[in-house]
């Protein structure tokens, strides 16, 4: 172990002293949910590392034979099979697999890691992916946003940004943000190397990609020292952006114990103008996750972020934090959505809303906590949660173990279990009810919540 912990230390460049390292270490077993030792050094790799750091190619991912004749395709069909593909396996109860992704088909390419929809067409999906697999050669590594109109069976490229936007080498891949404005006329995209506009162009021309302005690495380096030198731009997280395109939030810090979030507003000419930050945050660590209190109104009231420990709440007016109740210590709030009220999605566990300023822990559910024992119980590691929303009483979870459904508020939960086995993180509600759900071995489409594809109990003939 020692060795293992040296080497450790010596790729992340940090740990100056024996100190900073045991506040570095304590600091990832906080947000890694009280991980033991190895399982820590683990996740070390995973922060740091391209698409989980794994080193497997997409072929080589496992699949469910069986579950659907098209997890084995290898190349994107033409747009039109895909869609015929996707309408009988969902009317056939099946889960189909999306490959018309842009990007290398290696591993994790497939990954959407958010879905935004437009804020005017619930219709319009943007998505980011990430193709950063160690088999594809720097200078081809890219984050991708795709744009799909028939609920996800189809992706088609709006914007390729290259490796000057954001550093492979230390957690990009698996929390990069995205905003979208009205009409998808621009986005933001957030990566190690701060939070970036992209102006989509023409098939034949490249994006064009502004830096916005956020802060930088300060002297003296943090205490809990950073892979990053004095200068550097902080990593940019999460991003919100108003329902009219016209304000924007983006939370910034990894592992420097200062979480910041800085407003901005939109200038004449469309770009990003730093409009200030809001009062600092009742915790030094990092931001996990933020959503407005209603993303549908020009001027929200509120704002909700979720950190490595707990769940806030800034009232917009007074410019007053108060932390939400109901949440367990040291938590990790991967995700949340305020459809129907709050939901969290955090470690280790799923809370439903009480109130405005309360949450309530799922107790009853029994989720399958590892993929190779038998062990269930409430106890999830949750990444994602999604309220339908035209029907609050669905909800879809992905977690280490798969995905989670649930037709009666989030009382009882489901596991869907026709998808490959690996993590999922990310989720969309089609306005049909059809789902999207993405993780590590792909993205797929699915209905599991209609009542034609509900189990039924055959009765024996007499």
């Amino acid at each position: 172990m020692p060795a293992l912990l040296r080497i450790y230390r010596s790729k992340l460049a940090v740990a100056h002293t024996a100190r900073s390292w045991s506040l570095w270490m304590r600091r990832i077993s906080t947000n890694a949910c009280h991980l033991q030792p190895i399982l820590m050094l683990r996740l070390v790799l995973l922060l740091l590392a391209p698409a989980c750091a794994l080193a497997q190619s997409r072929s080589a991912s496992p699949r469910m034979s069986g579950a659907s004749s098209h997890f084995n395709s290898a190349q994107p069909t033409p747009m039109n099979g895909d869609v015929d593909q996707a309408k009988k396996d969902l009317d056939g109860c099946h889960v189909y697999e999306v490959t018309s992704i842009p990007g290398s088909l290696e591993f994790a390419s497939h990954f959407m890691e958010t879905m935004v929809s437009d804020p005017r067409d619930s219709n319009l999906i943007w998505g980011l992916t990430a193709d950063l697999s160690h088999t594809v050669p720097a200078s081809n590594r890219a984050l991708y946003i795709s744009k799909s109109t028939n609920g996800g069976k189809t992706w088609n490229l709006v914007a390729r940004l290259d490796s000057r936007y954001f550093d492979a080498d230390i957690a990009e891949g698996l929390r990069n943000g995205l905003a979208v404005s009205p009409g998808g006329t621009d986005f933001v995209i957030t990566t190690q190397e701060g939070a970036f506009q992209v102006f989509p162009q023409s098939d034949t021309s490249p994006a064009v990609v502004r830096s916005i302005v956020g802060p930088r690495v300060p002297h003296p380096l943090p205490e809990l020292s950073i892979p990053k030198k004095e200068g550097d731009p902080v990593r940019a997280g999460v991003v919100e952006m108003t329902a009219d395109g016209k304000h924007m939030v983006v939370g910034y810090g990894y592992f420097d114990g200062n979480p910041q979030l800085f407003t901005y507003r939109r200038n004449n000419d469309g770009t990003w103008i730093n409009d200030g930050t809001l009062p600092h945050l009742p915790t030094d660590l990092d931001i996990f996750s933020m959503q407005f209190d209603n993303p549908r109104k020009r001027r929200p009231d509120a704002l909700y972020v979720g950190t490595g420990d707990q769940v806030y709440r800034l009232d917009l007016r007074t410019r007053k934090w108060t932390r939400v109740e109901g949440v367990g210590p040291d938590s990790a709030i991967h995700s949340m959505t305020v459809v129907g009220g709050l939901h969290l999605a955090a470690c280790w566990g799923v809370y439903e809303p009480l109130s405005a300023l309360a949450v309530k822990r799922v107790t009853g559910a029994r989720f399958l906590l590892h993929r190779t024992k038998d062990e269930v119980g409430p106890n999830i590691r949750a990444y994602g949660i999604e309220v339908d929303p035209m029907r609050h009483n669905r909800q879809i979870l992905t977690a280490i173990t798969g995905v989670y459904t649930s037709d009666d508020g989030g009382t009882n939960w489901k596991r869907l279990n026709d998808l490959p086995e690996g993590e999922f993180h990310s989720a969309h509600f089609n306005a049909d009810g059809t789902v999207i759900v993405s993780g590590f071995v792909g993205t797929f489409l699915a209905n599991p919540l209609s009542k034609a594809c509900s189990p039924r109990l055959k009765t024996r003939e007499k």
